[in-house]
């Protein structure tokens, strides 16, 4: 389902079940060419650039987009496992924990987001709202 979470979620079967409702809506994104950067450009000109809509959703709007693009930033790994196909070993291991670590902190700023959103505080991810604030 994500390209992060395909290890967690070999390794931990119920953690699959939890994101099982969200399938047909990652299956719909995917399916779409081009449908990051569509969305990518879609929430910086239509949110985050639109003065209409208030600073607390510009600034959410902008860290979504910064966060996107480091997550596109650290695809390295992805090219990294391509370039040597670690396929077992130590080097696989490495891919592994690698994969379940970024997306435990996604799951985790994803959580903390909104949790802040629905008790009416602005999140501060580090060094993704400081990009984010001088965006705006």
């Amino acid at each position: 389902m994500s390209l992060y979470g395909r290890y967690a979620f070999v390794q931990y079967p119920v953690l699959e079940r939890v994101f099982e409702p969200l399938l047909p809506v990652v299956s719909a994104y995917r399916s779409v060419p081009f449908a990051s950067f569509v969305a990518f450009f879609a929430l910086y000109l239509l949110a985050v650039r639109n003065p209409n809509f208030s600073r607390f959703i510009r600034f959410n709007a902008m860290q979504a987009v910064v966060l996107d693009v480091l997550l596109d930033v650290l695809v390295l790994p992805l090219l990294v496992q391509r370039v040597f196909t670690p396929g077992r070993g130590i080097g696989f291991k490495i891919l592994i924990v690698g994969y379940n670590c970024m997306f435990a902190l996604l799951v985790g700023c994803f959580h903390y987001c909104l949790a802040s959103c629905i008790v009416g505080r602005t999140p501060y991810l580090p060094f993704v709202a400081e990009a984010a604030g001088r965006q705006l």
